[in-house]
């Protein structure tokens, strides 16, 4: 079994005041379960708390190491930051984090103390945590730099194992794109995710996440030149052909986005409900 072995409910060490609780919620969209990052010694920062599960923030308060004061979103859906509330009930902990955007995939209960700006770093204790802006999954998604160590905790901007889902309206694939190609340009030792192992070779996994989305977008450009106007159920089984079909209504969300940003191009075009390349362009 490997050393860094994903076992919800099991408090592991990666690195220096670095350690991984996943939470009980494996499923379809969150693999092994989100992982909640407890990162220092006396004074403890809990980074994406999950879930509104008693047992895992019960687990939190037990296996941190020192005081829990403060913790720290990502972003706001629900498997990331609904027991943030929680915790910082039973703790007195401060909040940080981006405020959640309208719609129902939203935890509205989340209201930070302090809400981060791009590029702006906190002390906690013995190190410190900077705000990488990077929406694309979620409009208001953030990850956190640990320049001391070059870990960069990535929420769901990056997942080990799978890549994300962007759904619109608040995910975005032009401004993802962006945010992965922002990446490249931090010093990045390994990364931290929000769902799956440890990842020790950061520049490799962003460039091929980036390459996976260019070729899936090209999927899309050769879907609309074989079928001309077609609505997206139909471009669908043509662009995810190689994702079983039971995963086809959630891949649906990822191929409006890749549509969306293709119009935003001026590559594509919507029509009636049914999309078709822009006059000019081929494969």
């Amino acid at each position: 079994m490997p050393a860094d072995a994903i076992r919800p409910g099991e408090l592991v060490r990666l690195a220096p005041s670095i350690r991984r609780l996943t939470a009980f919620n494996a499923g379809t969209m969150t693999g092994p379960g989100t992982n909640t990052w407890i990162l220092g010694e006396d004074e403890v920062a809990v980074l994406d708390p999950g879930p509104a599960s008693p047992e895992h923030i019960e687990n939190i308060r037990n296996k941190a190491p020192g005081e829990v004061r403060w913790i720290l979103v990502t972003h706001t859906h629900p498997d990331h930051s609904p027991g943030a509330a929680i915790l910082a009930e039973l703790t007195g902990a401060s909040l940080i984090g981006p405020p959640p955007p309208p719609g129902e995939r939203q935890d509205q209960s989340f209201s930070p103390a302090v809400q981060p700006k791009d590029g702006q770093e906190f002390n906690l204790g013995g190190f410190s945590l900077t705000a990488v802006h990077t929406p694309g999954h979620a409009s208001n998604h953030v990850c956190w730099w640990h320049p001391p160590q070059e870990v960069l905790f990535t929420g769901d901007h990056i997942m080990q194992g799978s890549t994300v889902v962007i759904a619109p309206p608040d995910g975005d694939m032009s401004a993802y794109m962006v945010s992965l190609g922002r990446l490249l340009d931090l010093p990045v030792r390994a990364m931290a995710p929000g769902h799956g192992h440890w990842i020790d070779r950061p520049g490799e996994e962003v460039r091929g996440l980036i390459a996976h989305r260019e070729r899936r977008e090209s999927k899309v450009v050769l879907a609309m030149d074989a079928l001309g106007p077609a609505t997206l159920e139909a471009i669908l089984p043509r662009v995810y052909d190689d994702v079983p079909g039971r995963l086809h209504p959630v891949a649906a969300l990822s191929l409006e986005a890749h549509l969306l940003k293709l119009e935003r191009d001026g590559l594509a075009v919507s029509e009636s409900g049914s999309w078709r390349l822009a006059a000019g362009v081929s494969p």
